[in-house]
């Protein structure tokens, strides 16, 4: 079935106050849009001066069971006392909700602010609340929303910019043959099933909110199997290798507070950011016909950020020919 590029054209205020009032609310403003690309998310607050987070899921990007699963962990994360919002549920207890052939739901707002990667305390904490969330990922597995596939990931992000028209012909000829090298590279570095579990997938500063040294992750729409380092590369930013090893040193100390790393999983570091690099070009390629992402990335259409994106995957396949010296 050809899914619309511009799936979320109907979606009017008015239609997300509809949706929102559909299930009892009564909303006195206007809705608020917040920053989301795949899906088109709202801030709203109802009669009671409480504030909701309003999720519409992009059209037929995922099925009703892997965003239930979804739903579910955060629910039982919420159990555990973990710091992330799961969805609200009606009497019934349904927390994916339809209105004029959309699918949404409805999350209490959390408010608060970025971490600073710079803070020992901020790192700190990230890694105890990530660790919380894996002490309760590894109870359990999921089934519809699948497992990271590096080598499928790889070929399908390389596959969809080749097959674009972006690239000039020099350009493409780099990327096939830098691509090509790094997608070799990376199979050294396949994981066994079993060392997989549930993870937020998504993990940086953006989706993570709070103040002083007390966060909550939000955003689970990627959550996935995964091995455990999936969450924590991210966080580790700084570009001198004293900076990265005291950014990983204060990371695993929180982390280990709720749940002990396997700390061989660090060797997947660099491998997995090389699995960004790759997929988030070839996600802006896949999203480009849907307005948003043409106002928001317009620097897509210029050729100087594919030859920058060749650049950075050459030096990230450099890296991946040595041990970084900081995760000594």
């Amino acid at each position: 079935m050809e899914i619309s590029p511009h799936p979320f054209a109907t979606l009017s205020p008015a239609r997300v106050v509809a949706a929102v009032e559909s299930l009892g609310f009564w909303l006195p403003g206007e809705p608020f849009t917040l920053n989301s690309y795949e899906n088109r998310v709202y801030l709203v607050h109802d009669e009671d001066r409480r504030r909701w987070v309003v999720k519409f899921y992009r059209p037929e990007r995922w099925s009703d069971e892997r965003i239930q699963e979804e739903h579910d962990f955060l629910a039982e994360l919420v159990a555990a006392g973990v710091a992330v919002a799961a969805p609200w549920r009606d009497a019934e207890g349904i927390s994916l909700h339809r209105a004029e052939g959309f699918r949404f739901s409805l999350f209490p707002w959390l408010p608060g602010q970025a971490p600073e990667l710079e803070s020992p305390a901020h790192l700190f904490a990230l890694g105890e609340l990530i660790g919380a969330v894996h002490a309760v990922g590894e109870r359990g597995h999921f089934v519809h929303r699948g497992a990271m596939d590096l080598d499928g990931m790889v070929r399908e992000a390389r596959e969809r910019v080749l097959a674009s028209s972006w690239l000039g012909r020099r350009q493409r000829d780099a990327y096939a043959r830098i691509t090509d090298a790094l997608h070799e590279r990376l199979a050294d570095y396949a994981w066994p099933a079993e060392q997989a579990i549930r993870v937020h997938g998504d993990c940086h500063i953006g989706n993570i909110l709070g103040r002083d040294e007390h966060f909550a992750l939000v955003d689970f729409d990627d959550c996935l199997m995964a091995p455990a380092v999936q969450d924590l590369w991210m966080l580790i930013t700084a570009e001198q290798p004293e900076e990265r090893h005291m950014q990983l040193s204060e990371v695993m100390e929180g982390y280990e507070e709720q749940r002990e790393f396997d700390r061989t999983e660090l060797a997947l570091m660099e491998p997995l950011r090389a699995l960004r690099l790759l997929r988030h070009s070839a996600w802006l390629v896949a999203r480009w016909e849907d307005p948003a992402f043409p106002a928001a990335f317009p620097w897509l259409a210029d050729e100087g950020y594919w030859d920058g994106q060749i650049r950075s995957l050459e030096q990230q396949r450099q890296v991946l020919e040595r041990a970084p010296r900081w995760l000594s």
